[in-house]
């Protein structure tokens, strides 16, 4: 009898985490399509009031974040899409990491569209109003594209809401 206890607890334990990482898994979905639809408000809403974002430099807080962004807001020919590929979940199911590839698409003054393909990494809180913010973003760069099943992450149908 404790056996099955011990297991049914340790099953409910797993479910519970993989419906955590489902949520972290669809918040950063629709993190990316914030951007992608240029909505610079809905991006801001998923940014943790402690967050930093590190690239060439560490951006602070929601302001500096969104102002540093703001290019992916504007007519300048730049998009950036991304998608995890990993989300991991502490059991305390307070923090999260979300892993994947990103594209960004620039174009130059006569149109020509050049694609670039990196990794993300971010951090995500539960917050007490019950909500997944970011408190820590960084991507970099990699020397090649990915592979095909990898790139295919970013065209996939999602089931989140």
């Amino acid at each position: 009898m404790k056996s099955l206890i011990l297991l049914a607890t340790l099953l409910a334990s797993a479910a519970a985490q993989a419906d955590l990482a489902g949520d972290v898994r669809c918040r950063e979905i629709s993190f990316s399509k914030s951007v992608e639809t240029q909505d610079a408000k809905l991006f801001r809403s998923f940014i943790d009031e402690d967050a930093r974002f590190v690239g060439g430099a560490v951006n602070r807080g929601p302001d500096d974040i969104a102002a540093a962004w703001s290019v992916f807001f504007s007519d300048a020919g730049l998009t950036i899409k991304w998608r995890p590929q990993i989300v991991e979940v502490l059991e305390n199911g307070m923090l999260a990491l979300s892993r994947g590839p990103y594209r960004m698409i620039t174009r130059d003054e006569a149109g020509n569209e050049s694609e670039h393909w990196g990794t993300f990494n971010s951090v995500w809180r539960l917050n007490a109003d019950g909500q997944w913010r970011v408190v820590f973003d960084a991507g970099s760069d990699v020397a090649e594209a990915p592979a095909d099943d990898v790139k295919a992450l970013l065209d996939q149908e999602d089931d989140c809401a």
